[in-house]
C-alpha cells in the first residue's frame, strides 16, 4: 500500500508487530498508538505462555518490522522460531517493563524510538 501526500513523497504503509512479555502494557500500548498511524497496521503479542496474545509464526511472516521491547524478547523469538526470523527486520526499543498501559512516559518513548523507523518517505516518485 502506498499513500501519496501533498509533498509528492510516497509513504509505504507497513505491517508492524510489537512484542513484549505478556502483551498487556508495553506492546499493547504501542499497537494502539501506531495502528492506523500514516496508514500503518499494527499488531502486538507477547512471548510468555501467559501472554494476552502470544506471538505466532504467522504474525512474524506478515510483519514488515518487528519491534521488541527488550533484547531478551528477541532471544526468545529466536529460540522459538529460529530461521523464520531470517530476513525479518527486528528493532529493539530498549524499553524496560516499568510502565502501565497507556503511560505518558511510555508513549513518549515509543514515539521517539519507533517513529524514525517509520519514516520511509521517498522523493523518487516525484513528477
Amino acid at each position: 500500500m502506498q499513500l501519496t501526500g501533498s509533498t509528492h513523497a510516497t509513504l509505504v504503509a507497513m505491517q508492524l508487530l510489537f512484542v513484549c512479555s505478556r502483551n498487556r502494557r508495553r506492546s499493547l500500548t504501542a499497537e494502539h498508538r501506531f495502528d492506523g498511524h500514516d496508514g500503518h497496521r499494527a499488531r502486538s503479542a507477547g512471548t510468555s505462555e501467559s501472554a494476552r496474545v502470544r506471538v505466532t509464526a504467522g504474525m512474524l511472516r506478515q510483519a514488515d518490522v518487528v519491534f521488541v521491547m527488550e533484547k531478551r524478547h528477541l532471544a526468545q523469538l529466536r529460540a522459538r522460531f529460529g530461521d523464520l526470523l531470517d530476513g525479518v527486520r527486528v528493532v529493539c526499543l530498549h524499553i524496560a517493563d516499568e510502565y502501565e498501559y497507556g503511560d505518558e512516559g511510555l508513549t513518549a518513548l515509543l514515539d521517539a524510538r519507533v517513529t524514525p523507523h517509520l519514516e520511509t518517505a521517498s522523493d523518487d516518485d516525484e513528477p
